[in-house]
């Protein structure tokens, strides 16, 4: 199931691509306008009068009441062409999918090259353009032949950091890692499941590099391993959330100890009686539909969380939601649980935690990971036939006969 972005940030996505192009700019826009006339979305009689009259209103808007006699005809022309740009990237956005206009960019390319396929050079700065844009270039380097990887390879691999520190982590002992993994079919499992926009954080990050690295190097114990049906609430959704609600308390961390765990209980109160951006409450109630009865366990994904040295066990809140009334209460289960995840930012525990290991100053933001709980239902109750966690290293050996380089399980 793939989340839409909103069409504020497709017309974003569209100013960022075409401006990698800004000597074709103009042809690309006229091509739009083409795609747009074509499909019966506006007129061309329709869109120059719509454009005049947005004009005339930018005028009035400047203080330019009498058009002609204020402004001379280059002026006038020069208003034209900027709001002829800024209406056709609008139409675009919210009628067509980005997948047309790459297409146009691919053909005008194609043609300024002789017809030579442009697949192999790269013709913008992945760390400026759109996201979709990076992810669509990395798809094609993979996509060739083997021997014609390797020319791109050193391509691929900055494409790769891009969409890693995008939308996964900026952790750089995590990037050395996992840009040998992942691959574009990953990058766009993250992209088709996330709600709203930014990294999907530490515990949702370390958990697809471990089953990534499983797929890869123990095919066997792969086949034996099912990843739960999981969803990304992006870290950035923890700002609009903040925004939206007027509870930011960004000079927090810089408290004495005891401030902290005494301001505690109110923040969690004004956490718990925030609400959601409508667009992330849909999302959500999406989500919910899809997954049906099944219980979900609302994870705390931060993005410090599971790092390299820095753990946060047991920092932040995670909660289950049964998920059994019907769909209005199961929404406000969930939110209210998500709620609460972001309100642990706060605690006593996980502050005290980041000053001692001198992370104060990092920017702190939550993501979530949305789970389906493994399980089934005997009679009144759902849980898993066993269950427990295996550690790569032991911190304690309690028995000669461990040792701490091969781990163990505990269940």
């Amino acid at each position: 199931m793939a989340f839409t972005p909103p069409e504020s940030s497709r017309i974003s996505d569209i100013y960022l691509l075409i401006a990698q192009y800004p000597m074709l700019a103009s042809r690309i826009r006229r091509q739009m306008r083409q795609e747009l006339f074509h499909r019966g979305i506006i007129t061309p009689e329709r869109f120059e009068q719509e454009v005049r009259e947005k004009c005339v209103l930018s005028q009035e808007r400047e203080g330019i009441i009498a058009p002609m006699q204020k402004e001379n005809a280059e002026q006038w022309n020069l208003r034209v062409h900027r709001v002829q740009r800024t209406l056709t990237d609008f139409y675009f956005a919210y009628n067509l999918p980005l997948e047309i206009l790459h297409k146009i960019i691919d053909g005008l390319l194609e043609e300024r090259h002789n017809g030579e396929s442009p697949e192999l050079r790269l013709r913008f700065n992945p760390e400026l353009a759109p996201l979709e844009m990076v992810l669509k270039q990395a798809e094609k380097y993979e996509a060739l032949p083997d021997d014609r990887r390797l020319d791109v390879d050193h391509q691929l691999q900055e494409l790769r950091v891009v969409l890693l520190k995008s939308l996964i982590s900026d952790q750089l002992a995590f990037i050395r890692i996992a840009k040998q993994w992942f691959t574009t079919a990953d990058f766009s499992y993250v992209v088709g499941h996330r709600i709203g926009t930014g990294k999907i954080g530490g515990k949702a990050a370390g958990m697809l590099l471990a089953y990534k690295i499983l797929q890869n190097t123990a095919p066997d114990i792969f086949k034996q391993i099912v990843l739960p049906r999981s969803y990304f609430v992006g870290a950035n959704v923890f700002y609009d959330f903040m925004a939206l609600n007027n509870v930011e308390f960004v000079a927090q961390k810089y408290k004495s100890a005891e401030q902290i765990r005494s301001e505690f209980p109110e923040i969690q109160a004004k956490y718990a009686r925030a609400r959601f951006p409508e667009e992330i409450a849909d999302q959500l109630r999406e989500i919910l539909r899809q997954v049906g009865k099944t219980p979900l366990i609302v994870r705390s994904s931060s993005l410090l969380e599971d790092n390299f040295g820095t753990s946060f066990a047991g920092k932040y809140a995670s909660f289950f939601c049964p998920n059994q009334g019907n769909p209005k209460e199961n929404l406000r289960d969930l939110t209210l649980a998500i709620r609460r995840t972001y309100a642990s930012v706060y605690s006593p525990d996980a502050m005290m935690y980041r000053r001692r290991m001198g992370l104060l100053d990092y920017d702190e933001r939550m993501a979530i990971l949305l789970q389906e709980v493994q399980g089934q239902r005997h009679r009144q109750y759902y849980f898993p036939a066993m269950a427990g966690v295996a550690y790569s290293y032991s911190p304690i050996v309690w028995n000669p006969r461990l040792r701490r380089e091969e781990g163990f399980v505990s269940r």
